[in-house]
């Protein structure tokens, strides 16, 4: 059991790829950080998780609060091994409709509020002699897709950043970091996905109904930590390849998503897109 007794601190827990990782890390035999928005939700979880279990909700991008909540996370067992930057928000909608109040919101969820708790944990990350940061990015946050320009932006940032938090800390410090870039998996990112008002989109695409089982995913990520692995793709069919792509042959990538946005503008704008 490579996380035996280790502290794991997961936000966006309450559901989909949070939760997989909370029963994931739990049944390796850590000790579980839960936190999210909706107490319920995580106190649902708790109850299915056979390991000491810490519930601490709260709102990621209330930046005044987060102080607090460090603290607290670390006063449970005196100290965190793991974080993972699990929470986040999606978009669909096209960049000419939307709202700058979407880009804004979700900017802060996505890239602002992970930076910001992950500064805070940094320094005492340091004093106990190590640990482990994980940001869950995205297969957008590698490649720029239809309907998502700020959750592209915001995902894209997170690499940037934990890619950079990388070279500063792996050798000087023993912190590893790990980006997880998740293509569709079976969560409910779509359902929750922002439209161009900032309203809830409540509908799921068929790829993310097809997707990848989130106790896969979870599999996979755990697999990644136990070996350092600085990033790791998740995805299958087009979305892994376009990721491919990208570093390989750009070129042939750009003109893969341009098709596709002609594609989807099209359906989007005649109210029929996924």
């Amino acid at each position: 059991m490579k996380f035996s007794n280790k502290i794991v601190w997961i936000t966006g827990a309450s559901s989909g790829i949070g939760e997989a990782l909370a029963k994931a890390f739990a049944a390796d035999g850590a000790h579980i950080i839960l936190s999210g928005r909706r107490t319920e939700a995580l106190e649902q979880v708790a109850a299915d998780l056979k390991t000491d279990t810490l519930i601490l909700p709260f709102e990621t991008t209330d930046y005044d609060a987060l102080p607090a909540q460090v603290e607290k996370a670390r006063a449970w067992k005196g100290k965190v091994d793991i974080l993972v930057n699990n929470a986040g928000i999606s978009q669909r909608s096209l960049a000419l409709d939307t709202h700058p109040d979407v880009h804004s919101k979700i900017i802060n969820v996505d890239l602002l509020a992970p930076i910001w708790l992950t500064q805070l944990l940094l320094p005492h990350m340091i004093e106990d002699g190590g640990g482990h940061i994980v940001g869950i990015s995205s297969v957008a946050g590698r490649v720029g897709v239809p309907l998502r320009t700020a959750y592209c932006a915001a995902k894209h940032g997170l690499i940037g950043y934990m890619d950079a938090l990388r070279s500063e800390t792996e050798a000087l410090h023993n912190i590893h970091v790990t980006n997880i870039l998740p293509g569709a998996i079976r969560t409910n990112v779509s359902r929750n996905a922002l439209t161009k008002d900032g309203e809830r989109r409540g509908k799921s695409d068929a790829v993310i109904d097809n997707g990848i089982e989130p106790a896969e995913c979870a599999r996979q990520i755990l697999e990644a930590v136990a070996n350092n692995a600085p990033e790791l793709l998740i995805a299958e069919g087009v979305e892994e390849q376009i990721a491919l792509l990208r570093q390989s042959e750009p070129d042939q990538c750009f003109a893969m998503t341009s098709a596709f946005g002609v594609q989807i503008a099209s359906k989007y704008e005649a109210g029929e897109s996924d």
